[in-house]
């Protein structure tokens, strides 16, 4: 005979238990978000009744937001539950300014600010499987990096405390039938019905439409999630052992975590600094340097060494010679001046081209902007002779098969991370 299938609601107490099992919660105080709504209502039952198995300390926390006009009913509805239950409950009230991202954003960020001021070891938020799933579409949508794509955690961080996720396996349904199979009252936020508010949406339309096509949508998404998360640990660990191997020291982990979410924004205004260095986005490239002053470099004398070391600018000029390249040794026989750039250097590149302000030039070779002002420039009086990454201004280059002397300049502080 066939065993009877589970219901659903015990779907509830099984998940909860696998995502508490393994962590040291004997004598810790964890502090439960309670909004009253059924997912913080069942995230609160459901800790109360497993307490006893492992140890822990519950107490639920209300945030009154003060938006809605039944915020007042909620707060004491929430209040008699937990005096039922005999569980501590406190509510704090808050004041939600609207800022440039949202009354959504502004009323997070007032919540997350009061739970990371609570005394306690660990926070427990009601997020189950839905919401999992809502929030990876979310981010997807609106092209995330990999931070978004992992979604949340089961175990994350809220600031400096653990931050628990109990429910995040489960499924709205089984939330709902845990609910009602233990007869439990919850409210109904009006504004979930708000499809003007981009989640409501999500939930409200595409979700359903999903489902009649890909019924498990929400575990397939949730998967994946799974996959983006570990591609993300791994790529801290490329993170971590490249700025080791530039004798850059590690990051703490939230540290690591954030460069990682700067870093994959893209954003070209990005500017990065850690432990002496500055990492910087130029045209999908990630690149790490030792910021320099070069304003006190005064220009010196080149007189045909085959290196010349410039340390106020991070490297040194190296000179080899070449046959059918470089520059003509007898245009430059009393020896260059070694300068940074000046206003209206230009440089011709072909005898055939006009010449270019070097701005143009650095543009087009992809040399970004924050090393141009320290590149050494080789120069003969006040025309150009030479720039790195440029190449050999055309009335000093060498006659084709002739020898000519081929400048390079290594720096010794600067690196690309990986492409983008």
């Amino acid at each position: 005979m066939a065993a009877s299938r589970k219901p659903r609601s015990a779907e509830v107490p099984a998940a909860a238990r696998a995502a508490l099992a393994g962590l040291d919660l004997r004598g810790k105080r964890i502090a439960a978000g309670f909004s009253g709504g059924v997912d913080s209502t069942v995230l609160v039952h459901v800790l109360r009744r497993l307490a006893p198995e492992f140890g822990y300390r519950l107490s639920a926390v209300h945030v009154h937001h003060g938006l809605s006009r039944n915020a007042d009913a909620w707060r004491k509805s929430c209040a008699a539950f937990c005096r039922s239950a005999g569980i501590p409950f406190t509510a704090r009230r808050v004041r939600v300014v609207k800022a440039g991202k949202g009354l959504e954003a502004a009323a997070r960020a007032a919540r997350r600010k009061v739970f990371e001021g609570l005394s306690v070891d660990a926070i427990a938020f009601g997020h189950q499987l839905d919401d999992q799933a809502e929030t990876v579409l979310f981010n997807l949508l609106r092209g995330t990096g990999l931070a978004g794509a992992s979604g949340m955690p089961v175990v994350g961080r809220l600031g400096k405390k653990p931050l628990l996720r109990p429910l995040l396996a489960v499924r709205r349904e089984a939330v709902l039938a845990y609910a009602k199979a233990n007869r439990l009252a919850w409210i109904e936020d009006e504004s979930n019905a708000d499809e003007a508010l981009t989640r409501n949406f999500l939930r409200r339309r595409i979700g359903p439409l999903l489902a009649s096509r890909f019924p498990r949508w929400r575990e397939s998404l949730a998967r994946a999630a799974r996959h983006f998360s570990a591609a993300r640990v791994d790529e801290r660990a490329l993170l971590r052992e490249f700025l080791s191997s530039r004798g850059l020291r590690a990051p703490s982990e939230a540290r690591l975590a954030e460069m990682l979410r700067q870093l994959a924004s893209g954003s070209p205004r990005m500017k990065l600094e850690h432990d002496g260095a500055v990492l910087r986005n130029y045209r999908g490239k990630v690149q790490v340097d030792k910021p320099l002053k070069p304003d006190g470099f005064k220009a010196v004398r080149w007189n045909g060494a085959s290196r010349l070391a410039l340390p106020a600018l991070g490297g040194e000029l190296r000179f080899r010679k070449a046959r059918g390249g470089g520059i003509d040794p007898a245009r430059v026989a009393s020896g260059l001046t070694v300068r940074l750039r000046a206003p209206g250097d230009r440089l011709q590149q072909a005898p055939d081209r006009p010449r270019r302000t070097l701005k143009k030039l650095f543009q087009e070779s992809g040399i970004p902007e924050w090393q141009r002002g320290r590149l050494p420039l080789l120069a003969s009086g006040t025309e150009l002779v030479w720039v790195p990454g440029i190449g050999v201004h055309a009335p000093y280059r060498a006659r084709a098969g002739a020898v000519g002397l081929l400048p390079e300049w290594r720096p010794a502080t600067s690196s690309n991370v990986h492409d983008r």
